[in-house]
């Protein structure tokens, strides 16, 4: 079981306690916006995506793997950061990561992220880690500048994303960049 902590956050597995304050804030159409999920996000949806998670080894390539977030100081989950290790190639993998709007703007993402990241250069030993986000999504797209990631695409409208084209970004960091 992985969990990892930072000063003030722990990054652990999902439980089945974590399922309503994850419907709940998956539910909140401004956490769904820029997301592969759409709002509400029921229970049920919560359930399946606990068995899914565990069916599989974190760092199995091709699969997600999204760790639950809460405070140390105070159980229950604010969010979920996740890495997908690529099918194709085992060095690099994909990071996204969700907040419930309650712990946004205070630092809880930047924190988990770069723990993650961390955590798959010394850990996984991976050669890059990159992150999509959509344009518009300027709060995701400073805090994946502040890890360091250079912005390597500015994608526009490839993607058919919640009943029209959006565009997106694509950043990335190289092991060598982050130690």
């Amino acid at each position: 079981m992985i969990k990892i902590k930072t000063d003030r956050l722990i990054l652990r597995p999902f439980q089945e306690s974590d399922l309503n304050a994850f419907s709940d804030y998956r539910s909140d159409p401004e956490v769904a916006r820029y997301q592969s999920w759409s709002a509400p996000f029921s229970l049920d949806q919560a359930r399946s995506f606990l068995v899914e998670i565990n069916r599989v080894e974190p760092g199995t390539p091709g699969y997600w793997y999204q760790f639950a977030i809460e405070r140390r100081n105070n159980p229950g989950i604010i969010g979920d950061c996740g890495f997908q290790v690529w099918k194709e190639d085992e060095k690099q993998a994909y990071i996204g990561f969700s907040f419930a709007q309650k712990y946004q703007k205070q630092g809880y993402a930047s924190e988990a992220v770069h723990r993650v990241l961390e955590f798959l250069f010394t850990e996984f030993r991976l050669h890059r880690v990159s992150a999509i986000c959509d344009v518009d999504n300027t709060a995701s797209a400073r805090l994946l500048e502040g890890m360091g990631m250079r912005r390597e695409a500015h994608l526009i409208e490839n993607i058919w994303f919640k009943g029209s084209w959006g565009s997106e970004y694509t950043y990335a960091i190289l092991e060598r960049e982050w130690m």
